[in-house]
């Protein structure tokens, strides 16, 4: 490994949006120990929304989920050993080449199986990759100790003020004045979802608390359908926001929401980071693994257990009721019927007084200000 720091570094994560925000403690880690230096990250493109305006990054580049050879040409041109340091925050083919081309030094974590051995002449060092038991921003933080830094268990949510503004400009201006909460009622694949009735039995729960409710959605022409029938099937005063808000203008409106319930998605993980009450609505997910990260938890342990309904922090993580004695969850699988396309039975029957409880429990315990 270098004696001297870095002056040019590059961070590789080259999967989903959610993946992007729990590599941030990382990243943070890495520029507190070397502030000097610039600090690249290589995303694919449409997951670099969690790092604009990150004060921790010089440069994003972006690559296309699947480029053409000219694009390929193009970025190994821009990557040839133009970094001092380059750190694979994954143990897939193509984060690891990415990072053997771009720097001196180069380091990721590493599957510990046959057939990997190619990989490990690529790089300076490596560590054991766990996709089990290791929560997966202490999983990043651990390529920490290859570099000799101290590890930095903030999730960092970024935005500017001209994201605050722009939000207030698109809320209904009696909407400052009043508390409400955010309902993200749609994940990226439906094996993760919940019911719409039971969005709608707490819509009704948090009107009867004087609460409005506002929903979040992507611009995606599935999801906002979605939302827009959930939404129908709530009181009148919820306010349907989906495709109307940027990633960053979705945080500013999280973080000054009374309470978040979600599944799980990306927004959920930021809403925990942002350390609002936040109701974790998981069903096949492994919690260990992939459970939001409360805002201030140390990284020296997992947040969450295997089994069960659990608050750590300003998150409450639902689990959902599985069939008979119900040891099938969580199953690690997608859907019932192995497809991310498929419902689960854990999730489907997971009933809204469960959820309302977990919520009365985080609104107690956090009163308004």
């Amino acid at each position: 490994m270098r004696k001297t720091p870095p002056q040019r570094i590059l961070v590789v994560m080259t999967r989903r949006l959610g993946d992007v925000l729990l590599v941030t403690p990382l990243i943070r880690s890495i520029k507190q120990a070397w502030p000097g230096a610039d600090l690249d990250v290589l995303v694919i493109a449409g997951t670099e929304g969690f790092l604009l305006g990150n004060p921790d990054v010089s440069q994003l580049i972006t690559v296309p989920q699947r480029p053409g050879w000219r694009r390929h040409l193009s970025l190994v041109a821009r990557l040839l050993r133009r970094y001092d340091l380059a750190v694979a925050a994954l143990p897939s083919d193509r984060a690891v080449l990415y990072a053997w081309l771009a720097g001196r030094v180069r380091i990721a974590p590493l599957n510990p199986v046959k057939g990997q051995r190619w990989k490990q002449r690529l790089l300076s060092a490596w560590v054991p990759f766990d996709n089990l038991a290791t929560h997966t921003v202490r999983m990043n933080l651990q390529l920490t100790e290859l570099l000799g830094i101290t590890p930095v268990g903030k999730v960092v949510v970024s935005w500017q003020a001209d994201d605050a503004a722009s939000l207030l400009r698109k809320l209904p201006v009696e909407w400052l004045a009043m508390p409400y909460a955010v309902l993200h009622v749609y994940p990226k694949f439906t094996y993760k979802m919940w019911h719409a009735a039971g969005w709608s039995a707490v819509a009704q729960w948090l009107a009867g608390l004087g609460m409005r409710v506002v929903l979040t959605g992507s611009s995606a022409p599935d999801e906002m359908a979605y939302v827009a029938d959930v939404c129908r099937q709530l009181p009148a005063s919820a306010l349907n926001m989906a495709g109307q808000l940027s990633l960053a203008e979705n945080a500013c409106l999280v973080r000054r929401a009374r309470l978040y319930i979600g599944p799980d998605t990306a927004l959920t993980h930021m809403a925990a980071a942002l350390g609002v009450p936040t109701v974790a609505l998981y069903g096949p997910s492994n919690p260990v693994k992939w459970s939001p990260w409360p805002k201030d938890f140390a990284p020296d342990a997992n947040p969450f257990r295997l089994h069960g309904t659990q608050q750590v922090g300003n998150v409450m993580l639902v689990q959902g009721a599985g069939r008979g004695d119900g040891s099938c969850v969580p199953c690690f699988e997608e859907g019932c019927e192995r497809d991310v396309g498929s419902f689960s039975d854990c999730l489907q029957h997971l009933t809204p007084q469960k959820v309302i409880a977990a919520a009365q429990t985080l609104l107690e315990a956090s009163p308004p200000p």
